[in-house]
Order: structure tokens, then C-alpha cells, then sequence
């Protein structure tokens, strides 16, 4: 549930910069904060196998405190112009599958590590009172010793993308403790709900499943389907991003952001087919290269969020799918996310 217009018109007047502006997560913060009066800037490279899509921008794109820029965060020259004048800046833009960081680990450093410094740098050059985010992941954590994991669980990445994704931290606290810039550093569950990609499954799964499952398709899951997970429903990220940015105590932390709960694969997968009403779930052997990064067991513990800001997600796994079910189930919605037919 997103705070109340009461508190979203805090933003009104303030200048909002969201790189991956329009994926899921930074269209959906758009969309609270176009409204309540901000100035957003949604900046996007439109790199083809991500998420972006302008479909995401409907009921704001024509509004005249809603801009689009085409630009990539490793440009320097673009980001240094960029984040001038900024009082907010939700750095969302990355390479988002920690598979595909396996096949090509150079391409995932320069965008989850490399890019990231570009920008800091950029705000220590250009806007220093600028607040900042970092969107990592739970995947930073690497394997689970413990449950639910807290902030202070050990960081053994498996993948580049999780290596890099702690390094790109490191730096945003690096740039806090020597420099006093305002950032704040996410480690989110696993996200779903309207305006994710559902072209494929590399990342966004739940979403993925929704897709084979309206398509009345088979779902496959690894193993028994016994492995837990924490996920997150879209409008409960968006409202945590958002307290987190009005609260100056923040500045400088690291929080986990998830829905503090645990879901079996096996769960998720039925839950889906139930409330479309189509799809099968059908259990497979582990891929090797799943396998070899399989993190275990992963539910957040986000006390240390409730506890500074009063944030506490709302949303029942149930009812996030049921919302994510109703916004893909119009076809003609559903195309607008899926990759043009060949011809």
C-alpha cells in the first residue's frame, strides 16, 4: 500500500531523478510522484533484453512535470548534466540477472559497478546535497546461513552481479562516510506486480509465471519446489523507497526491503494457477547453472526499516498476485510487454 497523499505531497515541487525509469520499479515510483507534484526525470538506455517500456508511463507520459531522457549511466558527460539541481535520485538502472553476469562478467562490472561510481561521482562533482539510492539485491548475501537474514548476515556473493552489486555498495558508503553525500543503500527480496517485463524468465519470475499461466502454458519448477522465498509486491517497494527518502535518518544505511515472509517456489507456482484459472505446474530437474548458485533458503528480516522509518509492508503474497493477475489478463495489455511477433 503506498503512503497517503497527505505525505506523498512532501514531494510536490521537489526535482526526482530515476535512472531504469521506466522498468517496473522506477515507472511505479514515477507514478506515485508525477501526481503528487515532483518533477521527474525518468532517465532509460532502452537496453533491449531489459525492462523498459514505455507502456509503463500511461496516465503520466503526457503530464508536463513527467520527462523521458535517453541516456545510459555510464555516460559521464550525460550524468554529470543529469543530476544537477536533484533533490532525490532513485538509481534503478542495472543488469538484472545474476545468470547472465556468468556469461558475460565484464559487461555486468561496467553496469553494476563501473556506471554506479560514474554517477556518484557526478553527484560529488556536481550536487553534493543530493539523497541517493543504491537498488542491491538479496542476492549480495550469497548463501544463507541463517533465517530471517539481517543486515549483518555475511556477504559471500556467487555470481559477478552479486559481487559487483556489493562493491557498487561499498562505494555509495564510501561517498557517505568521506564526503557526507546522503545515500542509502537497498537490498531487495525478490519484486513482482504491474509494469514488469514478462519476455523471459531471467529475472521477475513470479511475473513470468503469470504470463504461462494466463497463456494456459506449463510452469516448471526446479526440484521439489521446497526452496523459500521472499517476495515483495511493487506497491510495498515503492511506498519503502519513499519513507526512506523523507527520512533524513536514513542517510547512510543499508536496509533489507522485502515482505519479511517465506513462500515455497511450490506455493508461488500454485498460487498463480489458482488465481488465473489456467496453467499447470510441472517439477524439473536443477539446471547447472541454477544449481551452482542456488543461495538456499531467503526470507528478509526488515526490522531495521520498521524500526527507523514506521514502514511495514502491507500487501498478502495472495493478493499481490491477484492485482499482478488483473493488470496482464486484458491480451491487448499483455502484448504491450511481450517481444514483437517475427515476421
Amino acid at each position: 500500500m503506498l503512503m497517503e497523499s497527505t505525505q506523498l505531497t512532501q514531494f510536490g515541487g521537489k526535482r526526482v531523478l530515476i535512472t531504469g525509469g521506466l522498468g517496473m520499479i522506477g515507472s511505479s515510483i514515477a507514478q506515485a510522484l508525477v501526481p503528487a507534484g515532483a518533477d521527474v526525470i525518468l532517465v532509460d538506455a532502452f537496453l533491449e533484453k531489459y525492462g523498459a517500456n514505455r507502456a509503463n508511463l500511461e496516465g503520466i507520459a503526457d503530464k508536463p512535470n513527467c520527462r523521458v531522457n535517453v541516456a545510459d549511466i555510464r555516460d559521464a558527460a550525460a550524468m554529470a548534466e543529469l543530476v544537477k539541481g536533484q533533490d532525490y535520485i532513485f538509481n534503478l538502472a542495472g543488469q538484472v540477472d545474476h545468470n547472465s553476469s556468468l556469461d558475460d562478467p565484464l559487461l555486468d562490472l561496467d553496469i553494476n559497478y563501473r556506471a554506479h561510481v560514474t554517477l556518484l561521482e557526478a553527484c560529488l562533482r556536481n550536487n553534493r546535497d543530493v539523497k541517493i539510492f543504491h537498488a542491491g539485491s538479496r542476492l549480495q548475501y550469497g548463501k544463507v546461513h541463517y533465517n530471517p537474514v539481517d543486515e549483518h548476515h555475511p556477504r559471500e556473493p556467487l555470481t559477478p552481479y552479486a559481487t559487483n552489486k556489493n562493491a557498487a555498495e561499498n562505494y555509495y558508503r564510501y561517498c557517505h562516510n568521506r564526503f557526507g553525500l546522503r545515500t542509502v543503500m537497498f537490498r531487495i527480496a525478490n519484486p513482482y506486480g504491474p509494469r514488469c517485463q514478462i519476455k523471459h524468465n531471467k529475472y521477475g519470475m513470479v511475473n513470468y509465471f503469470i504470463r504461462k499461466a494466463l497463456d494456459n502454458e506449463e510452469i516448471t519448477v526446479f526440484g521439489d519446489g521446497s526452496q523459500i522465498r521472499d517476495f515483495i509486491y511493487i506497491d510495498d517497494l515503492v511506498d519503502a523507497f519513499l519513507k526512506v527518502a523523507l527520512n533524513e535518518r536514513t542517510s547512510g544505511e543499508v536496509y533489507n526491503v522485502g515482505s519479511g515472509n517465506g513462500i515455497s517456489f511450490k506455493t508461488m507456482a500454485e498460487t498463480i494457477v489458482r488465481a488465473v484459472g489456467s496453467g499447470t505446474v510441472k517439477h524439473i530437474p536443477w539446471p547447472e547453472n541454477y544449481v551452482n548458485v542456488e543461495t538456499g533458503d531467503y526470507v528478509s528480516n526488515i526490522g531495521k526499516l520498521r524500526d527507523h522509518t514506521g514502514w511495514t509492508p502491507s500487501t498478502p503474497f495472495e493478493e499481490g498476485v491477484r492485482r499482478t493477475v488483473e493488470y496482464y489478463r486484458d491480451p491487448a495489455v499483455r502484448a504491450r510487454y511481450l517481444p514483437p511477433a517475427k515476421p
